[in-house]
């Protein structure tokens, strides 16, 4: 008894026949008849659309490894060197890129798709409109392929960036984008600061000469003038900063007393930033301004201090009130004098003075006359005679 197998393709897929588990055919879309007496033909569909989201698979280019003329006609095929890029265009639109040895087919179709490779042994800086491209895509595919194909790195106004290729600097880089090719190699940027930058040191607690604890906090002003140089001398040159003026700052409290540190904080900036300004030189950087932001004492000193404070107020008080109480004692001394040879003028003081009473008198009663009040109320003249 004879049987006949019919096998179907739909659209836009392929059929690999195979027959006693070995492959035999690529059968194309459509319907398929073999006579299979025992049962031996066995047909696995495979998409086939023509698209870069749909890759040959391996097990479909082994097999076209081993049986070129079933799959010349039917896939494209592409494949890198060991320093190649692979740029895959769809409808001459850049859609994905592929890695330096690797390899891989695509099915051909209505659409067309082109491989276009680019050598990366010697430059790994991506063109410009290229690598504006990749950091702009917005497919997510390319989006995706970019992440892991390229290394971005901007360097903004006032900073300067250093290339390092596989841990040895390649080149200094200047303000704007850079893209590379990560492929092969180890890229790293290190970006440093050459803008004025502001430091607080917080003061640990530190001894003066007279043995008083307390802590001083600074504020410093500092910059990166040599970029090329800290690079190659300093791990963090912000820690080294810190740190050296955190010593400069121990070194010089220790060596004065509570009442000269508090007497002129001048000193003290201006004899660490001598200290720490002479060091950091020869590392490329430079100490603008150091100022003591905080002098922070114990709570015994700051009420010790408080009585200190208000004593010297009262003595400053007391010898003001003296110096007054004496320059008004000398000005009656000088117009008792005037007064003493001038009984005119000494009429006139009467006077004045009897005006200033009355000023304050609601009411006056008058005897005699205003001869007797201007005669009798007031005899400083004739009293003093009589002493």
């Amino acid at each position: 008894m004879l049987f006949k197998t019919k096998f179907i393709t739909p659209e836009a897929h392929r059929g690999l026949l195979f027959k006693d588990e070995q492959f035999v055919a690529l059968l194309d879309t459509g319907v398929h008849e073999f006579w299979d007496l025992k049962n031996q033909y066995k047909v696995q569909q495979v998409a086939a659309t023509s698209a870069t989201n749909n890759p040959v698979s391996e097990q479909v280019l082994n097999l076209a490894d081993a049986y070129p003329e079933h799959f010349a006609e039917q896939i494209q095929r592409w494949e890198t060197g060991e320093h190649e890029v692979g740029l895959v265009y769809q409808d001459k639109v850049l859609k994905d890129i592929k890695a330096p040895a690797q390899r891989g087919a695509y099915w051909r179709g209505q659409r067309a798709i082109e491989v276009r490779k680019i050598n990366i042994a010697e430059e790994m800086r991506v063109p410009k409109a290229l690598a504006s491209q990749l950091v702009t895509a917005k497919d997510a595919t390319l989006r995706s392929a970019a992440q892991a194909a390229i290394v971005t790195s901007t360097v903004s106004e006032g900073f300067v960036g250093f290339l390092e290729v596989d841990g040895v600097q390649q080149e200094v880089l200047k303000t704007g984008v850079h893209v590379w090719w990560q492929f092969n190699h180890a890229i790293k940027v290190l970006q440093l600061d050459t803008r004025l930058q502001n430091m607080e040191v917080n003061g640990q607690e530190i001894l003066t000469k007279d043995r008083v604890g307390l802590r001083i906090n600074l504020s410093a002003l500092w910059q990166i003038t040599d970029a090329q140089l800290v690079k190659s001398t300093l791990l963090d040159p912000k820690d080294y900063l810190y740190r050296e003026l955190q010593l400069a700052l121990r070194a010089v409290v220790s060596t004065q007393t509570l009442d000269e540190l508090l007497a002129d904080k001048n000193l003290l900036n201006q004899t660490i930033q001598s200290l720490v300004a002479e060091k950091i030189t020869a590392y490329g950087l430079e100490l603008k301004t150091v100022g003591a932001r905080d002098i922070i004492l114990p709570g015994e000193m700051k009420a010790i201090l408080a009585q200190v404070v208000e004593a010297e107020k009262k003595s400053e008080a007391n010898l003001i009130r003296r110096r007054e109480e004496t320059q008004e004692t000398r000005s009656l001394h000088n117009t008792a004098k005037v007064m003493e040879g001038n009984p005119v003028l000494l009429r006139l003081k009467e006077l004045e003075i009897l005006e200033k009473i009355t000023g304050r008198v609601q009411h006056l009663n008058v005897y005699g006359g205003l001869d007797s009040v201007m005669n009798d109320l007031v005899k400083l003249t004739d009293r003093s005679n009589s002493y």
